[in-house]
């Protein structure tokens, strides 16, 4: 009687919702009893990450840190496509800070940090006093090792946001495109074009580039060789134009965004237009020094947006690298289209910009 008990409570019980069980970025376990719907950003401008994995990301995130914020115009079109954004609560800004208190007072189901937050003595003290209040804690990373981690990061957040089959069609669609260019470029008989990466670029102060990681990965994969991780020891550091005039590199590429606007220097990303953009890297490569670089000369220059170095659409500008350091190999790739088709099937805003300008 027992037995026929038990089977009949079990039909009418419904399905049992399993847990959720992954590791994080660091390797951490991290367990929800069901999908997260209460979400804390660690990073605000992780809302557009969260964007391709839902049609409504706005709807799932309690509070967000301000520190890494959304750009006005991305923050514009949320705002337009979801006025609920505005009701998403700060739970800290500057140098990272994040508020305990604020945190708990959401009861969040899932805060998301960032690998930037590991090893700080302040985040590690409040990621332990957030989960003692029971609130479990995820890393993921999409800037400091982008290429290696974006992928897996997104994986995380699609397994905890009950999200895995986009997160699945994203990362084929990403990993389709990487390997076109690695199978192109396999091999080691083709010539590897010496590269100056100029960071947030203006034509006085010169010069800040970047050593290993990040940029100079995306530089490698396309198919070019980052003269400044020779002279950098870290991740970013100053060169002189002196150096730079010295090294006559094969290619100058210059990143940019809306934050070098105050300080006369290359403009890219959302909401430029692009004669905006187009001016300020005419007058950047026709200033004193870069002028006599060969690669101005010769036209091998370019001006990238320097934001790709925060989110997985950092695909689109290694293809754009790939084709401009060999337009012989990769004359059929068409980063624009590919942004536009992630634009098209993943996001659920559309944000106008300028992400790269070319002599």
């Amino acid at each position: 009687m027992r037995s026929l008990l038990t089977v009949v409570l079990l039909l009418f019980a419904g399905p049992v919702m399993a847990a959720i069980t992954v590791s994080d970025i660091i390797g951490r376990e991290v367990r929800l009893e069901a999908p997260a719907q209460r979400i804390v950003l660690g990073e605000g401008r992780h809302m557009a990450v969260l964007g391709l994995l839902h049609d409504d990301p706005v709807s799932r995130v309690v509070g967000w840190r301000l520190d890494k914020a959304l750009d006005d115009p991305t923050l514009a079109a949320y705002r337009q496509a979801f006025p609920a954004i505005d009701r998403i609560v700060p739970v800290g800004a500057g140098n990272r800070n994040i508020s305990i208190e604020s945190v708990i007072s959401l009861n969040p189901d899932l805060v998301v940090l960032s690998l930037m937050d590991v090893g700080d003595t302040a985040n590690d003290r409040a990621r332990e006093q957030i989960e003692a209040a029971g609130i479990p804690v995820v890393y993921v990373d999409f800037f400091s090792h982008p290429q290696e981690n974006s992928i897996p990061s997104l994986k995380i957040l699609g397994q905890l946001t009950g999200a895995e089959t986009r997160a699945g069609e994203f990362a084929e669609f990403y990993e389709t495109r990487l390997n076109r260019i690695r199978e192109r470029l396999a091999d080691p008989g083709i010539e590897r074009p010496s590269v100056f990466f100029h960071v947030h670029a203006a034509p006085v102060n010169c010069c800040s580039t970047v050593g290993g990681g990040v940029f100079s990965d995306f530089i490698a994969t396309a198919g070019g060789r980052n003269i400044g991780a020779d002279a950098v020891p870290g991740v970013l550091g100053n060169v002189s134009l002196e150096f730079l005039i010295g090294a006559d590199p094969d290619f100058y590429i210059a990143t940019g965004g809306t934050h070098m606007a105050a300080r006369g220097g290359l403009v890219l990303g959302s909401g430029v237009d692009r004669a905006e953009a187009e001016a300020g890297f005419a007058r950047l490569i026709a200033a004193p020094g870069f002028s006599s670089l060969r690669a101005v000369e010769q036209g091998r220059v370019a001006g990238v947006w320097h934001m790709f170095n925060d989110t997985p659409l950092h695909i689109a500008l290694i293809e754009y690298l790939a084709r401009t350091f060999h337009p012989d190999l990769f004359g059929d790739l068409d980063p624009e289209q590919t942004l536009a088709e992630i634009e098209e099937r993943f996001s659920p805003v559309s944000v106008p910009g300028t992400w790269w300008v070319s002599p």
